[in-house]
């Protein structure tokens, strides 16, 4: 109904009195006002007309291909919804927990002494989160690769390596590309990787399947294994991401082999995704970064390391200097406020992610290519894997998903040498924080079988934005 205001009087005490004005009437039993149906049920206390919700909004835009399987995932989205209220509580729980206020955001600057208490805070909470005694979460770790580095460097020394077959064990197959120089696996040329430092490597194959090698791991660890690298996600790896319970499976396998041989998760891309996460199931130490899922798409940068308390304070020796550890490092107060309201959105950005990897495997699918997860399938990571099998398809794939995208649609993505990858790389990621992959973004190396691997994404009705485009293309 139509609602006037006018005031009662003048002066500081003058109050608003309301005017209805009788609308012109229309057909009984039913009005329409901006797209809403009003009926004439009674209100139980004053009689009111109470609004009925209608199908007053357009159809979706997507096409058809689309559509049909955003139809087909409903009850897959109800189930990740599930997962995100889950997920959603423990982070609450922990924020509670910790009495988070609004004074744990102020900022710090020089040496970081004078922080309020946020850095003990944030630390305190995203441990509590992911089931570990101890977590550092840093903006000073400038990618996850680097987290990994400070969490590798915390259990692996020189020492007696002349003598030891190999002191790091990856279970999961060759690491990600990032991580190569890392370890020494290509020329290091004396940069500091861990080879330069006399560590010695070997890597558990996958089987045939893609997934891990049960049958070898059962007899892997050696007398001088120091570190277990597990790598939850596929990476650029055409397999399917491991589960907690896989983690689990293969702690337990390593354990028995050697008690003392420690176990580092590479954890980016998979927090969220289940209830648990490794350190819940016996991981000594996980890593990972801000700018995929713990980030909540909000956090500008940063990374963690989370695990048993003496790994995370050798993790955080190594990131800054001997005897100074975690009680140091300056953080500006937007940057501080950002982490801790990123981490709390992180379940639900995870969620919508999930949805939109489900909907790029039933898409692709139905077109006919192989996909990874496959359509309807269990997710482990935020990843979607999607096999172009050409060249050209993968560079328009990426073009397309970059004209989707908020930041730099105008840009056309070129494939080329990217620091500490292997092949030459193209990228799509558009995004607000630059290299954020909980944003919608997509990136592949240029090599047999020309896989795009897509990621992220504040809301699944982006991605089918996005597919459409796609489609157009390929």
């Amino acid at each position: 109904m139509p609602l006037s205001l006018s005031s009662a009087g003048g002066g500081a005490g003058a109050c608003a009195v309301a005017t209805f004005t009788k609308p012109a009437r229309l057909p009984p039993r039913q009005r329409r006002v901006s797209g809403l149906f009003f009926s004439r049920t009674a209100d139980s206390e004053a009689g009111r007309r109470l609004p009925r919700v209608a199908s007053a909004y357009p159809a979706p835009p997507f096409v058809p291909e689309v559509e049909k399987a955003v139809e087909s995932l409903r009850p897959n989205f109800r189930e990740v919804d599930n997962l995100v209220a889950h997920n959603s509580m423990r982070v609450l729980k922990a924020f509670q927990n910790a009495g988070i206020g609004s004074h744990h955001f102020s900022g710090c600057t020089g040496y970081g002494h004078d922080d309020g208490g946020g850095r003990e805070a944030l630390d305190r909470v995203f441990a509590e989160i992911v089931g570990a005694e101890s977590a550092i979460v840093r903006s000073q770790f400038f990618s996850g690769t680097h987290a990994i580095t400070c969490a590798l460097f915390a259990f692996l020394r020189p020492g007696d390596e002349s003598h030891a077959l190999y002191q790091l064990l990856a279970v999961a197959g060759a690491p990600y590309d990032t991580l190569e120089e890392v370890i020494g696996i290509r020329e290091s040329s004396s940069n500091g990787s861990l080879k330069d430092f006399g560590v010695t490597y070997r890597e558990v194959p996958l089987a045939e399947d893609g997934n891990l090698s049960w049958e070898e791991l059962t007899f892997a660890v050696g007398p001088r294994t120091k570190c277990a690298l597990i790598q939850r996600s596929c990476g650029y790896s055409w397999r399917q991401s491991l589960s907690v319970a896989d983690i689990q499976r293969a702690i337990t396998m390593i354990k028995m082999q050697k008690p003392d041989c420690m176990v580092m998760v590479d954890n980016c891309y998979g927090e969220f995704v289940e209830i648990y996460e490794p350190p819940m199931v016996g991981a000594d130490l996980i890593a990972g970064s801000l700018i995929k899922n713990p980030g909540g798409t909000i956090a500008p940068c940063g990374g963690y390391v989370a695990g048993k308390r003496t790994w995370v304070e050798a993790a955080a020796t190594r990131l800054s200097a001997p005897g100074l550890g975690v009680d140091f490092g300056s953080t500006p107060g937007d940057v501080r406020r950002a982490l801790f309201q990123g981490l709390f959105l992180s379940p639900q950005m995870v969620g919508e992610a999930i949805k939109g990897g489900l909907l790029i495997s039933e898409v692709m699918s139905m077109k006919g290519y192989k996909v990874q997860p496959l359509p309807g399938g269990p997710r482990f990571d935020t990843v979607q894997a999607v096999q172009l099998r050409s060249r050209d398809r993968l560079i328009s794939f990426c073009e397309a998903v970059q004209r989707c995208c908020p930041v730099g649609s105008f840009i056309k993505p070129t494939a080329g040498v990217t620091p500490g990858y292997a092949s030459e790389v193209i990228f799509a990621d558009g995004t607000f924080v630059d290299g954020s992959t909980s944003e919608l973004s997509c990136d592949g190396p240029l090599r047999e079988p020309f896989t795009v691997f897509c990621q992220g994404g504040t809301h699944w009705t982006h991605w089918a934005l996005a597919l459409g485009e796609v489609l157009k293309v390929i």
